[in-house]
């Protein structure tokens, strides 16, 4: 999957309320920043999930397939 960088975008927002003259401009700009790190956080989280899921998952398949090994041996 593709997602979006979620970090290089909090810190154009970082950017964006540095240079922003209006204080509600700033302040969006730092809520959007502070949106977009929880995004990365979230991302990260769901990734990590997913690479133990598929460890989890091979590692699985390769018990059954040690099984079924043995047993076609001891069957013969």
């Amino acid at each position: 999957m593709n997602h979006p960088d979620y970090r290089a975008l909090a810190a154009k927002a970082r950017n964006e309320a540095e240079d922003a003259t209006l204080a509600n401009v700033r302040d969006r700009c730092l809520r959007s920043e502070a949106a977009f790190i929880v995004m990365a956080e979230r991302q990260d989280l769901a990734d990590r999930n997913r690479a133990r899921r598929e460890a989890a998952a091979e590692a699985d398949a390769e018990a059954e397939a040690e099984a079924e090994a043995e047993a076609a041996a001891n069957a013969a």
